[in-house]
């Protein structure tokens, strides 16, 4: 019977018979293992870069800050490239099966979404006098800036490859929604959680609220559009201007240098979240709720649409 188990909830397989409790957790498993080879192979290819580029890594010898940042950012293709291989190996799934081989053209849509989303919670968090603006920076870098925006579309992508992609995308049609949503969010508060665990406990709680709130957006819009380029876009968007564009803390991460202009945080409260950044305050955590609900309501009319049509 234990050999049984262990086969059945095996990420090595696609054994799916199983019920919809320990089908969830074998697709967990398989996000791990995913998250883990590709942190592995995207730190692996870093380090060759650092060698190849003469850095004595012996010595603690890298590169500047800004450049680090970006082969981090970049690093993480590898994640893509693990979830999308064992999406095809493990799975047997054709990419039209897998969300990344259509709608392509929604990545601009979900991006709109993001930038719209973003731009009420700051506006309504300027409202409170949590966050003040203090001008155009002086100091941004269009070059700098082109190049981040490509690092987030990658690191954005990654984490939606994995948690929308894989675990999402496994589960939706074995599972009960429900139980498929509360996976891929469980995958996707994990890595969060090492930045989330600096902040006070109660910044610690209301940031992993914000967490469940924007992956029911990821996975609402990933079932309305029915590919997982829109969720990419919106996170694209999202992080791209929160760090970039407006220059504020991300997900406990420091906004860039590289801002087109600066805004900060004024005090820390739960307007807005404390040194973790807006992505752990309350009004964030509204403004996406309202946005999970009506795209919950879209998904449900189309749905009623097709049966009926």
């Amino acid at each position: 019977m234990k050999k049984s188990i262990i086969h059945k909830l095996s990420p090595f397989n696609n054994d799916t018979d199983m019920s919809s409790g320990l089908l969830a957790v074998k697709k967990l498993l398989a996000f791990f293992l995913c998250y883990a080879a590709g942190m592995l192979a995207g730190n692996l290819i870093i380090i060759g870069i650092m060698a190849a580029c003469g850095k004595d890594l012996s010595q603690g010898e890298t590169f500047g800050d800004s450049v680090m940042e970006l082969l981090g950012l970049y690093g993480m293709i590898a994640m893509i490239a693990a979830a999308v291989l064992y999406r095809k190996l493990i799975e047997k799934k054709k990419p039209s099966e897998t969300g990344i081989a259509k709608n392509a053209g929604s990545w601009l849509m979900g991006a709109a979404m993001g930038a719209g989303l973003l731009f009420v919670c700051i506006v309504v968090i300027m409202l409170t006098g949590s966050i003040t603006y203090e001008g155009i920076s002086t100091a941004f870098d269009v070059k700098m800036s082109v190049l981040l925006l490509g690092g987030y579309a990658v690191q954005s992508s990654a984490e939606e490859f994995l948690c929308r992609g894989l675990v999402f995308g496994s589960l939706k049609d074995k599972v009960s929604l429900p139980l498929a949503v509360a996976a891929n969010t469980f995958a996707f508060i994990i890595p969060h959680l090492s930045t989330l665990s600096a902040s006070e406990p109660v910044y610690m709680i209301s940031g992993i609220l914000c967490l469940i709130v924007i992956s029911c957006v990821f996975s609402f819009i990933t079932l309305r559009t029915g590919s997982i380029w829109a969720a990419c876009g919106l996170h694209t968007l999202w992080n791209y201007f929160l760090a970039c564009v407006l220059g504020l803390d991300l997900s406990g991460s420091q906004g860039t240098a590289s801002s087109v202009i600066n805004m900060r945080t004024a005090g820390e409260s739960l307007l807005n979240g404390g040194r973790y950044g807006i992505e752990a305050s309350l009004p964030t955590a509204a403004v996406t709720a309202a946005a999970a609900v009506l795209l919950w309501y879209s998904c449900r009319k189309n749905n009623t649409e097709r049966q009926e049509g």
